[in-house]
């Protein structure tokens, strides 16, 4: 499967192999064994080499693959597509971690705020706590870069990824960039 430019035959070549691909388990099952080596790869990379996540994130994908195959129009080649699908995978799973980061700070500071028992060592250890969970890139900031860099998006297909503002995600960069200098020392532009 590589890339062909969009023609009109090209187009409706790829658009009816994937619906051959979908009609018969055989066909399907060579497009899972060719496609799952990259699908996975993609994923693994972009997961901090968390294999659980990007099992996951890849069984996410092909599922969706299969509920949205009539969507495919053969624009772009059927591998390209489920890439572009695990990458939106991608985007939610980053989402959702970002969401449970902050409500777990949350659940931190009331804590913190609740301890009226004033016991020193505990309030030390809290925040040592917060110290090292702010001291990494939050979720959404490595999202962005991971968008950016290992992606190639542009600011808008990130904002559009993530559903976020363009401003948003700008601002986004600007942290992770910065946290990024900060956390491993690195003084050229990322």
């Amino acid at each position: 499967m590589s890339e062909v430019p969009a023609t009109g035959d090209a187009t409706s070549e790829r658009s009816a192999m994937l619906v051959r691909v979908f009609a018969s388990e055989d066909g399907f099952r060579s497009f899972y064994e060719r496609a799952l080596p990259r699908i996975y790869g993609y994923l693994v990379h972009r997961c901090d080499g968390d294999a659980s996540v990007a099992e996951e994130l890849t069984q996410q994908t092909f599922i969706e693959a299969v509920r949205q195959r009539h969507s495919f129009d053969g624009r772009a080649d059927p591998l390209t597509w489920l890439t572009a699908i695990a990458r939106h995978k991608l985007a939610d799973h980053y989402r959702r971690r970002g969401s449970d980061e902050r409500r777990r700070l949350r659940l931190v500071v009331k804590a913190i705020a609740a301890d009226d028992q004033g016991r020193a060592w505990r309030q030390i250890d809290e925040r040592e706590a917060i110290v090292r969970a702010l001291g990494s890139l939050p979720t959404l900031q490595r999202a962005v870069l991971v968008l950016h860099y290992g992606d190639g998006l542009s600011v808008r297909e990130i904002s559009r990824e993530l559903r976020k503002s363009e401003s948003s995600v700008e601002s986004l960069m600007t942290r992770a960039r910065e946290g990024f200098r900060r956390s491993y020392g690195e003084p050229s532009d990322v």
